[in-house]
């Protein structure tokens, strides 16, 4: 009998006497199901908010920000900087001549959330390009704010976590109230926000700098040119990227403490559940020292045996970490949130269950691989006179 056959009939035996040890191995289902579903639920916030921002980004386009500048918020580029910047060569341009570019604005009012507790949400300004350069840019309903009025439209994302956020509410603004007139959709980071005329908005919040200047690239091959063109100015001292790597380096710095809390919980909780794993398989073994003895004495090799054992591990790991990925997903994916001033929906990707499972099956491979040497090397004779 090949080895593969020995391996197939030992791990055969061992799947079906599980139904004797039913509870014995939920320790390792549960164990598994719990850590993995721990682990996807909180992955799930950087997952959600790493797709909200990429999707917020475009090759086509590139952004323009003051040097240093992590954050849009965190970026200033004076009136005269940014009429310098969009005529900057490498820019996409009508017919008439004119840049297709767009200085904004972005800084926060406060709001009230639906279920109490004030908070900050995001406020953009656009100029007469910010809409054109947003093609994913959808009205929902009403209508879209007129350039030098006090009007404000509100993102579908916004409307569902804050208070006053519908058609004909009003937001209060340093120079008084502004009249909520449309709601729109991006399908991103932006649903979660506020916009309203550039000009206007800098005026009413005493703003005396843009904060961005967003370009659509005359081709996706034209941002070395509009790069050299800007960081060689001498009276300009800006960062340029392409904005879908803009939008990543973002997502990176707002993620990255989220994913390694994650991973430290998911490490921690992969302890105990390997020691109940090493525990389980111990105790399978000890019940079956008979029957490996009996399959030894017919010449079945010791690796096919050892090797049943880490089957029988991974196969219950496997089902735990199925069970708490769906678990996982069943009361997070689609589930919107609010993380700062950022909205966004929470995604539990198969990308994402992936990892749970091959994170659950390494577990389980060092959990079952000490008894699976043991029940590999246990003299035969010895095995057989046990009790």
């Amino acid at each position: 009998m090949s080895i593969f056959s020995q391996i197939w009939t030992v791990s055969v035996l061992n799947f079906k006497s599980l139904r004797m040890r039913f509870w014995q191995s939920m320790v390792i289902v549960a164990g598994l199901g719990v850590t993995i579903g721990v682990l996807l639920s909180m992955l799930s916030m950087t997952a959600g908010m790493k797709q909200a921002y990429f999707s917020a980004g475009s090759p086509d386009r590139a952004i323009v920000v003051s040097l240093g500048a992590n954050g849009e918020g965190n970026s200033s580029l004076p009136r005269a900087s940014a009429a310098v910047i969009m005529d900057a060569p490498g820019i996409a341009r009508y017919k008439d001549g004119k840049p297709f570019a767009d200085a904004g604005l972005n800084t926060n009012v406060p709001v009230l959330r639906l279920n109490g507790g004030r908070t900050n949400a995001v406020l953009r300004g656009f100029g007469d390009k910010g809409i054109a350069l947003r093609p994913e840019f959808r009205l929902v309903s009403g209508r879209m704010f007129e350039p030098g009025k006090r009007e404000l439209m509100v993102g579908v994302g916004a409307q569902t976590i804050y208070q006053h956020m519908q058609i004909g509410d009003k937001v209060i603004m340093p120079d008084g109230e502004w009249p909520i007139v449309g709601s729109f959709t991006t399908g991103d980071i932006l649903d979660g926000q506020l916009i309203g005329d550039a000009a206007t908005l800098m005026s009413a919040t005493r703003h005396p700098n843009y904060n961005t200047v967003l370009i659509r690239l005359a081709s996706r091959d034209s941002l070395a040119t509009l790069s050299h063109a800007l960081t060689t100015n001498p009276a300009l001292s800006v960062t340029v990227m392409r904005h879908s790597d803009w939008y990543k380096m973002v997502s990176d710095l707002n993620t990255g403490f989220l994913s390694m809390l994650a991973y430290v919980v998911g490490f921690v909780m992969a302890i105990g559940a390997l020691f109940g794993c090493l525990n389980t398989m111990y105790a399978a073994v000890s019940a079956r020292r008979r029957e490996i003895a009996t399959l030894r004495a017919l010449g079945y090799g010791a690796f096919p045996v050892a090797v049943s054992v880490v089957l029988e591990a991974m196969l219950l790991s496997a089902v735990g970490a199925m069970i708490g990925a769906a678990v996982a997903w069943a009361l997070y994916n689609g589930h919107q949130t609010v993380w700062g001033v950022n909205i966004f929906v929470l995604a539990v990707p198969p990308g994402l269950i992936g990892l749970g499972i091959a994170w659950a099956l390494m577990v389980a491979l060092l959990g079952g691989l000490l008894p699976a040497l043991g029940a590999a090397r246990r003299p035969i004779a010895e095995a057989l006179r046990a009790t």
